[in-house]
Formats: C-alpha cells, structure tokens, sequence
C-alpha cells in the first residue's frame, strides 16, 4: 500500500487474520486524513474490528495510547 487510494478489502484482510482477534485497526493516510469506502469500513466493523482513520503522526500517538491502555490493536501507517 503506497497510498490512501491502494487500501482495499484485499490489504486489510491480513488483520482479520491476526490472532488474538484485534479490537481496534488504527490506519495512518499519510499528511491528512482520507476517507475510506464506506463499504470496507462496514465490512470491518462486521468482522468485529472498529477502524480509526487518522493522519499518521495522530494514528502513532492514538496506536501508543490504546497499546497503553492494553487494547488488542494495530496499526497500518503510511508515511507521511
């Protein structure tokens, strides 16, 4: 995934392979926030995984935060 527009159904699947289950998928779009299809965030949200989308300096602090706090999460970062 170079950019916001490469994350498919297809590149998020690996973490709903992951085990234990993830709570959380916290994705960083690079310099600014980017809006995902609709369509893969339900798809997500079916398969138990809530998706955080923010710019990646704010999805680093928010993937550290949650860590902290214990959640099952994880992270997918595009550099800015």
């Amino acid at each position: 995934v170079g950019s916001h527009r490469d994350i498919s159904l297809e590149s998020l699947s690996l973490f709903r392979l992951l085990e234990p289950q993830i709570e959380i998928l916290v994705l960083g779009t690079g310099d600014r926030v980017e809006r995902l299809h609709p369509t893969m965030m339900k798809q997500m949200r079916e398969c138990g995984i809530a998706v955080e989308v923010q710019d990646t300096a704010n999805a680093c602090a928010t993937f550290n935060f949650l860590m902290n706090e214990r959640r099952v999460v994880a992270a997918g970062l595009i550099p800015p």
